[in-house]
């Protein structure tokens, strides 16, 4: 049993059934689901949340879904890392990382949106789910669409990394590859929605599947031992996550699961296609949308971002800030990720380290401030993006003797003190 009202506009309130819709018929603003929060309120508390599955179902009382849940049940929960020798490299000494790479089952935080998605895809009647992508959503589409047994089509640019590609081909979709920009894919996919009455999870089914994003900031705070962090730095591509990871910590305090909301919400962008920082930095509400993208983050170059104004003012409202990453500084920080954490994230995460790089360095993050930075795809699915920028293997024989030249000559200096024979 689920505790949806129905849908209401974010512009003018004004109340609609919980069917596929997505845009106000009066002002053109977009739907979001409406829930009952008082009823919420009464049958959920930190040991009913506790008791729950190690998944995004945990939430499901905060979810738009009625019924069980037909997939992803094994999505979310992922690990919130302690980042204790990033956080040194950074000079913050209470870092984290929310580290969706290994989010189940195509290893971004897209799967947490996309079950929702398709589950309400299925509850209403809808035989093909689709959608429009730069990659990791159409991963995730396929993905879920196999399990859920409903025929996928996924439209992507036809430039898109080739592990992304392959990514969403192993799921045998139908997929269409357009020569353009994400935003023209996007506005091509809202004709053949309108023709073909499929549901587009980021489209007609945009508001139910957007409630899924909360979940990556209700696991941010259960895992803090329910409380808010002071800062989370978030990646943004259309700006859905920034607003809904926002959107969860306040439902989170006035349902009295957590004491306060300090967190001020960083977006980070690439400055190949960064206009949501743009806008934050200009100190103002207007986005004005990149129209030919530049960066080696495919997955955030969207130039014109359907929830820019959003993401926006939630920066704004909770005394956030923003930055860019250039591709050399996305190509570092993803390489300092790895080095310092263990953790392989794609061109996206790297923008969202170097960000926060920026932001301690501006003073907008304080050192022993409770910080978050995120990380939303897995490193694998851009291998291309520093395969050029890593140190090359040493090529030595099968003898001692040239393991001792290679160890001498190009592995790292000192690598063999301390060591003895046979320990």
């Amino acid at each position: 049993m689920g505790y949806v009202r129905g849908l209401k506009c974010r512009e003018c309130a004004r109340p609609y059934p919980a069917k596929a819709l997505h845009v106000c018929e009066f002002c053109f603003g977009p739907l979001e689901v409406d829930y009952d929060y008082a009823a919420i309120g009464r049958a959920v508390d930190h040991r009913s949340i506790e008791a729950g599955p190690p998944n995004i179902w945990r939430y499901r009382a905060l979810l738009p879904v009625d019924g069980e849940p037909t997939v992803g049940r094994h999505c979310g929960f992922t690990p919130l890392v302690r980042a204790r020798n990033l956080g040194k490299a950074l000079g913050l000494s209470q870092l984290y990382v929310k580290n969706d790479t290994v989010n189940h089952p195509t290893l971004s935080f897209k799967d947490r949106v996309v079950a929702v998605a398709v589950i309400k895809a299925q509850e209403f009647g809808f035989p093909v789910v689709a959608c429009a992508s730069t990659g990791n959503l159409a991963n995730s589409v396929a993905a879920h669409a196999a399990e859920g047994g409903l025929t996928s089509f996924v439209f992507i640019p036809a430039d898109l990394e080739q592990g992304k590609v392959v990514g969403t081909s192993i799921y045998a979709p139908n997929v269409v590859a357009v020569d353009g920009t994400y935003d023209e894919v996007n506005r091509l996919c809202s004709e053949v929605a309108d023709k073909y009455g499929w549901a587009f999870v980021n489209i007609n089914i945009r508001p139910y599947y957007a409630e899924g994003s909360k979940t990556f900031g209700y696991e941010i705070a259960e895992q803090l031992g329910w409380r808010a962090p002071d800062h989370i730095v978030v990646p943004a591509a259309g700006g859905s996550l920034i607003t809904k990871v926002w959107k969860g910590l306040k439902e989170f305090y006035n349902l009295g699961l957590l004491p306060a909301v300090p967190t001020h919400m960083h977006v980070a962008q690439a400055a190949g296609c960064g206009p949501i920082v743009n806008s934050v930095k200009a100190g103002s509400e207007i986005i004005r949308p990149v129209k030919q993208p530049r960066t080696i983050a495919k997955s955030l170059a969207i130039g014109n971002p359907a929830d820019g104004y959003y993401a926006f003012k939630v920066v704004k409202d909770s005394g956030g800030g923003g930055e860019h990453a250039t591709d050399e500084e996305i190509v570092e920080a993803m390489k300092l990720l790895a080095a310092t954490e263990g953790i392989f994230a794609e061109t996206a995460g790297g923008v969202t380290v170097a960000a926060t790089k920026k932001l301690v360095e501006h003073g907008a993050i304080g050192r022993d401030e409770v910080t978050v930075i995120s990380v939303t795809g897995n490193g694998l699915k851009t291998q291309e993006a520093v395969a050029g920028a890593l140190r090359v293997p040493a090529h030595i024989k099968p003898t001692l003797a040239s393991f001792d030249a290679a160890l001498a000559q190009h592995l790292p200096s000192g690598a063999g003190k301390g060591l003895t024979a046979g320990c």
